[in-house]
C-alpha cells in the first residue's frame, strides 16, 4: 500500500534529516577551526545579503540628556544618565537609541549594546512605560535589561531594532505599541535578496563605529547583549564583527530545527539557505574563543530548552578546539520566554571590568 504523507511539519524535517551542511564544523586543530571561521564568515555575510561597500557618514544627534534613577533589585537606587540619540545607518535609514551612563562611572567605560525582542522595543529595557512615564524598578518580559547593564557599572547603548518601536511603519504605528513592521519589512529583504537579519547586524556595526567616536566609551570592552529577537542580532553580530569582545544571547539559541523551523515564529528569523550551510550552533562557533554567555528558561514554549542544551554541547566542542571552555557559560533558569540575567553579568563583569 503507497504511502501518503501531509504532515508538513514531518516533510521539512525529513529533509533536514537529509541535509549535510557544507560547512558544519569539523575541525581537529585550532588551525582548521580558523580556516573554517572565515569561510563560514564569508558565506554567512552572502547569506545575509552582504554589507554596504561604503559607510554612510553618521552624523550623530543628541536630542536630549536627563538625569534619571531607578531601584535594582536590591531597591538600592542607580543614578544615570540617559542620552536620546539618532545617527545614520545607512543611506536613507537612521538608528534611534539611549546612551546610558551610570553617575559613578569610569572613564573611558566598558560599554554593553542592548538589543531589544518584540514587543514595545528599545524603551521596553530603558524602563519607559507606554505613557511616557518611567518605572520605578525593573518590569515587562525583558526585565529592563539596559538598565540592569547601568546598575552594574556597565555604560549601555540601547538600540531600536529594525521594524521595532521608533522605527515601524505607518500601518505598525496605527495598529498599536507592540506591533512591529517585521512584515511586510524582512518579507521586502528577502524579495530584495537581502535579510532582516542582515540590516540589523549592520545596525550594530555602525553603533561600534559611532562608539568609537565616544571618548567615555573603551572600545576594546564592547559587548553585546540580547533577548528573544534582540538574542538574534546578538548573536550574528558577534559571529561577524570581531570588534565586539564578548556576547550574551538570552532567550534565542536553540537550533534551527527545533525552533524556528518547526513552531511558528516571525519572518525577520528567517536566512534563505541557511541550513544547507550551518546550523545555529555553527553559527555561534563564530563567536569563539571570544567570550559567550547563553540563558535560557526551562518553560520558553518557543526555544525549547532541550535543543539549547543540545546545541550547546555542540559549541563547547568548538570552544574546546580553541582552548576557550572557560570563556564559554549557560544558565538553564526556572522561567519562560524571559530575560534572567543572574550569572550573565557576572560573566561580562570578569572579562569587562575585574
Amino acid at each position: 500500500m503507497i504511502k501518503r504523507q501531509f504532515d508538513t511539519l514531518t516533510f521539512t524535517q525529513t529533509i533536514y534529516d537529509q541535509t549535510k551542511p557544507k560547512l558544519s564544523f569539523k575541525a581537529k586543530t585550532k588551525e582548521e577551526a580558523i580556516e573554517w571561521q572565515r569561510k563560514l564568515r564569508r558565506k554567512l555575510t552572502e547569506l545575509l545579503g552582504g554589507f554596504p561597500k561604503r559607510k554612510t557618514p553618521l552624523k550623530p544627534k543628541i536630542i536630549e540628556t536627563k538625569e534619571l534613577k531607578i531601584k535594582d533589585h536590591n531597591q538600592q537606587t542607580i543614578r544615570y544618565t540617559r542620552q536620546t540619540i539618532i545617527f545614520n545607518s545607512r543611506k536613507n535609514l537612521s538608528v534611534y537609541g539611549y546612551f546610558l551612563t551610570p553617575k559613578e562611572a569610569e572613564t573611558p567605560n566598558s560599554c554593553i549594546i542592548c538589543l531589544p525582542g518584540h514587543g514595545r522595543g528599545v524603551d521596553d529595557i530603558v524602563g519607559i512605560e507606554e505613557d511616557g512615564s518611567l518605572r520605578e524598578t525593573y518590569g515587562g518580559y525583558q526585565k529592563d535589561f539596559a538598565l540592569q547593564c547601568v546598575a552594574n557599572g556597565f555604560s549601555a547603548f540601547a538600540i531600536e531594532q529594525l521594524g521595532f518601536g521608533h522605527r515601524r511603519d505607518e500601518r505598525a504605528r496605527e495598529a498599536g505599541s507592540g506591533v512591529s513592521s517585521c512584515q511586510p519589512a524582512a518579507g521586502a529583504a528577502l524579495l530584495l535578496g537581502e535579510t532582516m537579519i542582515g540590516w540589523r547586524v549592520y545596525d550594530v556595526m555602525r553603533v561600534i563605529d559611532y562608539l568609537e567616536t565616544r571618548p567615555e566609551v573603551d572600545v576594546g570592552r564592547v559587548a553585546v547583549m540580547g533577548i528573544s529577537g534582540g538574542g538574534t542580532t546578538a548573536l550574528f553580530s558577534s559571529a561577524l564583527d570581531l570588534r565586539i569582545k564578548a556576547a550574551v544571547v538570552s532567550g534565542y539559541f536553540n537550533t534551527f530545527r527545533d525552533s524556528i523551523m518547526s513552531m511558528p515564529h516571525c519572518i525577520c528569523n528567517y536566512i534563505p539557505s541557511i541550513l544547507k550551510w550551518a546550523e545555529m550552533y555553527d553559527i555561534a562557533g563564530l563567536i569563539a574563543p571570544r567570550p559567550l554567555f547563553i540563558e535560557s528558561g526551562m518553560e520558553d514554549p518557543i526555544f525549547p530548552v532541550e535543543a539549547t542544551k543540545r546545541a550547546y554541547e555542540k559549541i563547547r566542542k568548538i570552544y574546546s578546539i580553541f582552548g576557550a571552555e572557560d570563556k564559554l557559560d549557560i544558565e538553564i533558569f526556572k522561567g519562560g520566554h524571559e530575560f534572567y540575567g543572574r550569572k550573565a553579568f557576572n560573566f561580562l563583569k570578569k572579562i569587562l571590568i575585574e
